[in-house]
């Protein structure tokens, strides 16, 4: 057995970024900037009000209560042309220009209508500049704004849209092949026959490679046969950046997924010292271009096949992406009920529901079932718990955790 670094160092020396692409904004959400991006316009583009209230000459209201003329309105997206003069206020509303003449804005509450709005009484004097917002406040334009590995959230849009970048570079997005094999499979809700089972992984898998920020594609459920595995492995090599299979990675298995990949692809198969998913094989396919791309081949038993998945194929997916954080964040929890196991020479990795507990730290309780093959336990969980060869842990010893969240 190889220990898991060892496997993940491998997979991920093999999975270099992909190209680089320049999208709109609104396409490129969840993405890594590939290049530094400068405003090209001032936020905001000029000065307005931070509030609703009255633009007002700052020394006109120093002696307050007093009264004004209000010779006019201006909402946002509208502007006022007249200069503000001795005795006179305009009504104005938040994020509206703020008129000539004005150098501050008296804020509604401070104020009270007059003569059905033709005069305002203003009962609290304001300094100048109170209540504006600058030309350039948030951003001057030539400003960078981000830089190379930002991941582009939907803050990161709201800006880019606001200084009116709407084109970024960005690594693009993996398009990633799931594709299950199996005979016994049964995926149009039919009866079931004897020997036949429901298909599983593969819905799992879509949602995880989708959940990791990739494109899933999916390409079903293939029949036992050779040549059409291989046709189908073939065509997903020319069509996407990675793929993910599941099943038939054990040492000593004849398994169609085996036999083809091991004539067709240049596979290591492995087995990890770790509990679930001991059997994992990796290796890379011709895309039929001159280039390959990554064949990551999972467990067959479901919760297997997730762990593998968690460890192995979504950092080595997110590293194409060129993501800055390829892994799920990682603390030390504390648990939360004894976790106990045997020797037996390998990392395990407990499900787990974690929470924060009262001490502001994340606690951690095992789901009920840890079989390989019990996956209803492991969809409640949202931690794996990382336990050392030996004996376990007691109740309130630290142990690493990985959110699943």
């Amino acid at each position: 057995m190889i220990e898991p670094a060892e496997a993940r160092a491998h997979v991920l020396a093999h999975c270099a970024p992909l190209a680089t692409v320049a999208l709109p904004i609104v396409e490129a959400r969840g993405l890594a900037l590939a290049a530094h991006v400068i405003a090209v316009e001032d936020v905001p583009p000029f000065v307005n009000s931070a509030v609703d209230g009255y633009a007002v000459r700052s020394a006109d209201v120093a002696a307050s209560p007093v009264e004004l003329a209000v010779v006019g309105e201006v909402a946002a997206g509208a502007h006022s042309t007249h200069v503000l003069t001795a005795g006179e206020a305009i009504r104005i509303m938040t994020g509206a220009p703020v008129p000539d003449g004005a150098d501050a804005i008296v804020m509604v509450e401070d104020t009270t209508r007059l003569d059905g709005g033709a005069r305002v009484r203003v009962a609290q004097a304001v300094a100048a500049g109170a209540s504006l917002r600058g030309r350039g406040d948030d951003v001057r334009a030539g400003t960078e704004l981000f830089g190379p590995g930002t991941v582009v959230t939907p803050a990161v849009c709201g800006v880019l849209a606001s200084v009116n970048n709407r084109t970024v570079t960005v690594t693009r997005r993996a398009r990633v092949a799931v594709l299950s094999t199996g005979d016994e499979l049964v995926t149009d809700g039919s009866p079931l026959q004897l020997g036949q089972i429901r298909e599983s992984n593969l819905t799992m898998l879509l949602g995880l490679v989708a959940e990791a920020g990739a494109e899933p594609v999916d390409y079903g459920v293939v029949t036992d046969d050779e040549d059409v595995l291989a046709d189908t492995l073939r065509r997903a090599a020319s069509e996407c950046d990675a793929i993910v299979t599941s099943g038939g990675v054990s040492m000593g298995d004849y398994d169609v997924v085996k036999a083809v990949l091991s004539k067709i692809a240049d596979m290591r198969w492995m087995q990890i010292a770790i509990k679930p998913a001991k059997p994992f094989a990796f290796g890379l396919l011709d895309d039929g271009g001159g280039a390959t791309v990554p064949v990551f081949g999972l467990p067959g038993n479901p919760v297997s096949s997730l762990v593998s998945f968690e460890l192995f194929a979504r950092p080595a997916l997110r590293q194409m992406m060129a993501l800055p954080n390829i892994d799920r964040p990682q603390v030390l929890a504390v648990a939360a009920a004894p976790l106990r196991r045997r020797p037996d020479g390998k990392t395990h990795y407990v499900r787990a529901v974690a929470g924060f507990g009262e001490d502001g730290r994340v606690h951690v309780r095992p789901v009920g079932a840890q079989g390989s093959h019990q996956l209803v336990a492991t969809s409640m969980a949202n931690a794996l718990v990382t336990l050392a060869d030996g004996d376990g842990v007691d109740a309130g010893d630290d142990v690493p955790a990985t959110l699943l969240w």
